[in-house]
């Protein structure tokens, strides 16, 4: 047995210390609480790792009760160990050493989901559907994806052997060097529209090159004859503030409020203004929003449309209005804190959920409808705080079907296109590939071979609807009827399957494409259809663009 003092002195002391820095900013009685509770908390980890029955593990103890105590607060406080700081890095970056290779857990062992283009994997042949056998010789089944994970990345320049089998064929093994993989902020960029000279960006992330890379892009979009931009944000879920006030600078004058924070502290009361000359003020531009657009996408969205420099279009942002700040802790560990909230330059603060309040159940509560406020653009329009970035151009979205969630949670469209991709050494263009009659017929085949079977919220309300009738003994008086609306709910499924064909082609499209062309060629496949994409494209080209800005706009 361990010895019980070996762990907790030293914990505890690097706990008083890091403590240290909350009694300076502490007043009142908050010094005796503070240092009352932490004597408590020494004793109560020395008693337990003593005379608890069981062995415990001293580190995941204090490990549970530092995630337990940051959960109490907001879902962004977060203990960072050392053994997670290479994730961090990654978060922060977009760097990493490794092989470049998405992966996914299938059944009881780890496949390739997606190899990044032009990276080791992609190079040595490995591609999307390889399942990995081994790492260096050691098995990954019942693995874990986090755990392949670390044994696929490592230092650039090294080594590492990785035993790959592909569609039942003989195992093959690749030695592979490793290089630093730096995930582009910007993977995807184009012409959309040449007769309306639209041009696009698909911005991903705010890692540190976040800024220099929406820039270049904006750069060539103009020397290829842009006149409009859309600035697609939809799926990004943030990062660093400075990335953000840059991407801003590239259409806002410099010397523009683009945001404030308030903290408790004075530290944290700062304004971020644009530094650089931008590189265009008039040029239209249409930044494309959904619900997982937050943080650092809402201050690009909300400012740009604070300011009356795009239009916002698309669905309502996620609604986080907080910064945090990471701070060095003992042992290469840090605290990534919440330490203030930020201000667009309307005033307004889009901060969705109030963490210092809870409901019966200890839920964060919404903010309440009778704390909204308005404030207003640069032109005078009226916009709210509390609730992310409602757009000006809303555009609802279609519900996925069930049929298509279902065949998606099935993995058949990941491995048709497995399978498609080892049949078949090359496809159309990304732009011009699409679903024939004859392929379409082949996925209706597979998945008829796979047995798949799904149920519908209908047929699940009618199940409950049957017990219910049993319980109260109504059923066998409604059997038929019962009998006959099941039928009805439940028709044949290669029906079904036809029935929501466009819905199902385009998921089967990207797939398929994305085998090929990667994300780059994903992107470029699903853009034609793509609704929101539509819609900013017919306010850029037509008078709304000027009619929203100005706050005459009308909606149908």
């Amino acid at each position: 047995m361990k010895h019980p003092f070996s762990s907790w002195k030293t914990t505890a002391a690097g706990l008083a210390l890091v403590a240290g820095g909350a009694f300076t900013i502490a007043a009142g009685d908050n010094f005796f609480e503070v240092g009352k509770n932490l004597e408590i908390f020494n004793e109560l980890y020395k008693d337990i790792n003593i005379y608890y029955v069981d062995e415990v593990n001293p580190g995941e103890l204090i490990g549970t009760g530092i995630d337990a105590m940051l959960e109490s607060l907001d879902p962004y406080t977060q203990y960072i160990p050392e053994s997670d700081l290479e994730d961090y890095r990654f978060m922060t970056t977009g760097q990493y050493g490794g092989i470049g290779a998405m992966i996914r857990k299938k059944e009881d062992g780890v496949m390739v989901s997606e190899p990044y283009e032009n990276y080791p994997a992609m190079k040595d042949g490995i591609r999307a559907g390889d399942r990995i056998l081994e790492v260096d010789g050691r098995s990954t089944t019942g693995m874990g994806t986090d755990e392949v994970s670390k044994l696929l990345k490592g230092q650039a320049g090294t080594q590492v052997k990785v035993r790959i089998s592909r569609n039942d064929q003989p195992a093959q093994d690749h030695v592979l060097i490793r290089e630093e993989i730096k995930i582009p902020d910007v993977p995807y960029q184009a012409m959309i529209d040449t007769v309306g000279k639209v041009g696009y960006i698909k911005l991903n992330s705010f890692t540190q090159t976040a800024g220099t890379e929406v820039r270049n892009a904006f750069k060539q979009l103009k020397e290829q004859g842009a006149q409009k931009v859309v600035l697609d944000l939809r799926g990004n879920g943030g990062g660093l503030l400075r990335e953000a006030i840059n991407i801003v600078n590239i259409w806002v004058p410099k010397g523009n409020t683009v945001v404030e924070t308030r903290g408790k502290i004075d530290e944290w009361d700062k304004t971020y203004k644009t530094l650089s000359e931008p590189l265009d003020m008039e040029m239209p531009l249409a930044v494309l929003v959904d619900t997982g657009s937050a943080s650092a996408s809402e201050i690009v969205a909300g400012a740009l449309q604070d300011l009356d420099r795009a239009v916002v279009v698309g669905q309502r942002t996620f609604g986080k209005g907080l910064v945090q700040q990471t701070r060095d802790l003992f042992y290469n560990s840090k605290l990534k804190v919440t330490v203030a909230k930020y201000y667009i330059p309307s005033g307004r603060c889009i901060q969705k959920v109030d963490y210092a309040h809870h409901d019966s159940t200890g839920m964060a509560v919404i903010k309440a409808d009778s704390t909204i406020r308005a404030f207003k653009t640069a032109n005078g329009r009226t916009v709210y705080d509390g609730r992310g970035i409602a757009p000006d151009i809303g555009v609802d979205l279609p519900e996925m079907p069930k049929v298509v969630l279902g065949l998606y949670g099935e993995d058949l469209f990941f491995d048709f296109a497995n399978r498609f991709q080892w049949q078949h050494p090359s496809i159309a263009p990304a732009g011009t590939f699409a679903i024939s009659d004859e392929l379409f017929g082949q996925f209706l085949q597979f998945v008829k071979e796979r047995k798949f079977a799904y149920t519908t919220s209908s047929l699940d309300d009618l199940d409950k609807l049957v017990a219910d009738a049993q319980k109260e003994r109504y059923y066998d008086q409604a059997k038929g009827a019962i009998d006959a609306l099941r039928t009805e709910l439940n028709p044949d499924q290669m029906e079904v399957l036809n029935r929501f064909r466009p819905e199902i082609e385009e998921v089967l499209k990207a797939e398929i494409v994305g085998r090929y062309y990667f994300q780059t060629g994903r992107a470029k496949a699903m853009l034609a259809t793509d609704p929101v994409v539509l819609e900013a494209l017919r306010v850029l080209n037509g008078p709304a663009y000027k009619e929203v800005l100005a706050g005459t706009y009308k909606t149908n």
